[in-house]
């Protein structure tokens, strides 16, 4: 093990930070989760979002348009440690609301977190819906 290698306790309390920040709707401290040259794949979204600006400039339109969160539950974790890098895994269940409308989701998520300076960054994060007969 290397000083950048990440532990299962670097990646837990980096995606801990990153679900309260989401939970919280708090746009600042969420995009602080991530790497400049992140990537995003949701399957919500026609294609995939190269950047963190361009994640941070859907952020806002949704914003603009009354979005909010209103409740974000993680469960089922699994960590996979690769170095400098890890794979984190969850079931995500999140209430959302615009305008007033509540909708929920439940869906299953893997963020890549990279060490790099120090810091722990997520470089990637992809979305995908937990099928309707699946187990969350």
């Amino acid at each position: 093990m290397t000083s950048t290698d990440l532990t299962e306790e670097d990646v837990m309390r980096a995606a801990a930070v990153l679900v309260d920040a989401f939970r919280a709707t708090d746009t600042r401290a969420y995009f602080d989760c991530f790497a400049e040259d992140a990537t995003f794949v949701f399957h919500t979204e026609d294609s995939r979002l190269d950047s963190r600006g361009a994640y941070e400039q859907l952020w806002a339109e949704w914003l603009a348009g009354g979005w909010r969160v209103t409740g974000c539950s993680s469960s089922n974790p699994r960590v996979q440690l690769l170095g400098d890098v890890a794979i984190f895994t969850h079931d995500v269940r999140t209430t959302t609301s615009t305008a007033g409308a509540p909708e929920t989701t439940h869906e299953r998520e893997t963020i890549v977190f990279h060490r790099s300076g120090g810091a722990v960054r997520a470089v990637h994060e992809h979305l995908s819906p937990v099928p309707e007969d699946g187990r969350e």
